[in-house]
């Protein structure tokens, strides 16, 4: 059963090496910012715990992964400093997981939807389901990806994420994710992927933490200036949030 607080819950269990933090929302494990908030301090937290070297990042349930940022949230943005300090959100917790001293193997087990997909390719190793289909659905309602894009354009290209934004009402599904860079490995079923991911998750953690450390910071090199790009990326997107044309879409969307 997933969980049904409206502001969502988020548990970290330990064990051995590896931390797993899971975060859940009723409605299809979506954000509100409170969530996204608690993410980004937990993984900043985890990130200097010196008894763990890996971290897997899961949502609840075995239905959607993430369908991206709160409808309800969105809905209520009224001004440009709401717009802002919401969409900041998100790129708060993919700067934590950049920046994170720890590997984080990610678990998407369903659909992952905006954000979702931001999530999945902040992420340094993707375990996924066959029915993890990916679309970036902004465009439909008056916004853009920008905030995410520039982790998704790291895995998969430029290419591809045009193909998957220019097309926000068609899913992509996993084998695509797969062969584009997003997913690392595809499983037939949730049973075989969380037993594949504890095996690896467990492996990995058994490795030198420095040398994880070391080389993680190589893989994110040249991304640093993410920590002001991102935050400008929000306030774009705060902007087009309050747009006639959102505003619409939302309403109709939410009917």
């Amino acid at each position: 059963m997933g969980t049904t607080r409206e502001k969502g819950s988020l548990y970290t269990k330990i064990d051995g090496k590896a931390a797993t933090v899971e975060f859940g929302h009723p409605a299809s494990n979506s954000f509100v910012a409170e969530l996204l908030d608690r993410l980004t301090a937990e993984l900043q937290k985890l990130s200097e715990n010196d008894t763990i070297s890996v971290i897997v990042l899961k949502s609840e349930g075995d239905r959607a992964f993430c369908a991206g940022a709160s409808f309800d949230e969105l809905m209520a943005v009224s001004n440009l400093e709401e717009g802002k300090v919401f969409f900041s959100g998100f790129a708060n917790v993919i700067n934590a997981m950049r920046s994170c001293k720890k590997v984080i193997v990610g678990r998407v087990q369903g659909k992952t939807v905006g954000g979702g997909v931001g999530l999945a390719a902040a992420c340094d190793y993707v375990f996924a389901s066959v029915d993890a289909s990916v679309r970036l659905s902004e465009l439909t309602i008056g916004i853009a990806p920008l905030v995410i894009a520039p982790a998704v354009e790291r895995k998969i290209g430029k290419a591809a994420i045009s193909e998957l934004s220019l097309s926000p009402t068609e899913w992509k599904n996993a084998y695509w994710a797969k062969e584009n860079g997003l997913f690392s490995k595809v499983f037939d079923n949730i049973d075989e992927l969380d037993k594949e991911l504890e095996f690896f998750s467990q492996k990995l953690s058994n490795y030198n933490p420095e040398a994880l450390q070391e080389w993680k910071k190589v893989l994110w090199e040249g991304t640093d200036h993410w920590n002001s790009l991102l935050i400008e990326r929000a306030a774009i997107t705060g902007k087009l949030v309050l747009s006639e044309f959102t505003k619409n879409a939302l309403t109709k969307f939410k009917k």
